[in-house]
């Protein structure tokens, strides 16, 4: 489906006319191979991806795209119909930061070709997931929510990315290394079971249900098993006490899901895998990896973050609101009661919750 013509600036400086259209990466066996001998897009903006969201949770994808002097920009945007939350356009569920990467000029214009897409399908609101000049250039774009992200450059020498570290991360590592601790790094279902169980395990001490298992199935079919991520385990005597999944794509890598067993924090398994990782990273070409969002009240994690050597920025969300017509903020709160819910409430009854309404709440 072709939209209205977009006008954007050429390499030379010229305005010129291209066309929008309205596209599934699903009907597109070479979306991916294109992304990444483009450069235009993170995993996030992967068929891979888009993949797991719409096999575990039946989004529906409307995907904006338009060629501009060889290359293909993507802005992404699943459908989430809920008979409990409504209808609306995010881009994307499930993901900390989907940056649409579009010049300055082309925003306001792609901008309203997003909306009216959002006024077609009768969306509740629309959200856009990072969006890098948005608020310069349009008018009343205020940020519903921001976050801050935390990027590693990895170094190809490891002792020197290994001194880069905050004192506190070194005598970590030395800990968990000292303690017997093994690493393994796969792609298999049993790593992913372990997994799971550590992730039930850890949303439980967190307040927070857990992801449906088939969410991570998912990711195993068409993530994993194509290569595009892995699972780091830390294995202490016969148990998994830690694990964390890691995605990939061209030379980026993403820290998405973390989990460890409480009763075996003091051997650092959290840090020993990450810096496994970070190495595994060094090895096959990952020039940069990320940790994922944190919130801004979540000093802690911050800390910890930044005590790897990693860059901070900021994340802007932008929620724009059909009812309203007008971008609006939303509430950032670190916890609530619905935390101390769910730390009580028994971990099979957790996952009847997660299974039933994360599709709801994405």
């Amino acid at each position: 489906m072709e939209l209205s013509p977009l006008w954007l600036l050429s390499s030379k400086g010229d305005s010129l006319a291209v066309s929008v259209n309205l596209d599934n990466p699903l009907d597109h066996l070479d979306w991916d191979a294109r992304l990444l001998s483009e450069g235009q897009g993170s995993i996030f903006h992967s068929a891979a991806w888009a993949r797991v969201l719409v096999e575990t949770y039946s989004f529906r994808p409307f995907y904006l795209t338009t060629d501009v002097c060889g290359s293909r920009l993507v802005v992404p945007i699943m459908e989430v119909s809920s008979w409990l939350t409504g209808r609306r356009g995010v881009s994307l569920p499930f993901t900390d930061e989907c940056q649409l990467r579009i010049p300055p000029k082309g925003i306001p214009q792609l901008l309203d070709e997003a909306l009216s897409l959002g006024r077609k399908q009768k969306w509740k609101y629309l959200e856009f997931r990072g969006c890098p000049g948005l608020r310069e250039t349009t008018a009343g774009a205020q940020p519903s929510t921001a976050f801050y992200s935390h990027a590693l450059k990895v170094l190809s020498n490891s002792g020197q990315l290994f001194s880069s570290f905050e004192s506190p991360v070194r005598r970590a590592i030395r800990r968990g290394e000292k303690s017997g601790i093994r690493i393994d790094i796969s792609r298999d279902s049993e790593a992913l079971r372990d997994f799971y169980r550590l992730h039930c395990i850890t949303r439980k001490k967190h307040g927070v249900p857990p992801q449906p298992f088939r969410f991570f199935l998912n990711i195993g079919k068409y993530i994993l098993s194509q290569n595009l991520g892995m699972i780091v385990s830390a294995k202490y005597k016969r148990d998994t006490i830690a694990a964390a999944v890691f995605f990939r794509f061209g030379s980026e890598a993403v820290y998405k899901f973390g989990a460890s067993d409480p009763r075996f924090q003091d051997l650092r398994p959290n840090n020993l895998v990450i810096w496994k990782a970070i190495q595994h990273c060094a090895q096959n070409g990952i020039s940069t990896l990320n940790f994922g969002r944190t919130n801004l009240l979540n000093e802690g994690l911050r800390r910890f973050k930044l005590g790897w050597g990693a860059e901070e920025r900021t994340i802007e969300y932008h929620k724009f609101d059909f009812h309203e017509q007008s971008f609006v903020r939303s509430r950032d709160t670190l916890s609530g009661w619905q935390n101390k819910f769910f730390r009580v409430l028994p971990r099979f009854a957790s996952k009847w919750s997660g299974a039933l309404f994360y599709r709801h709440i994405a």
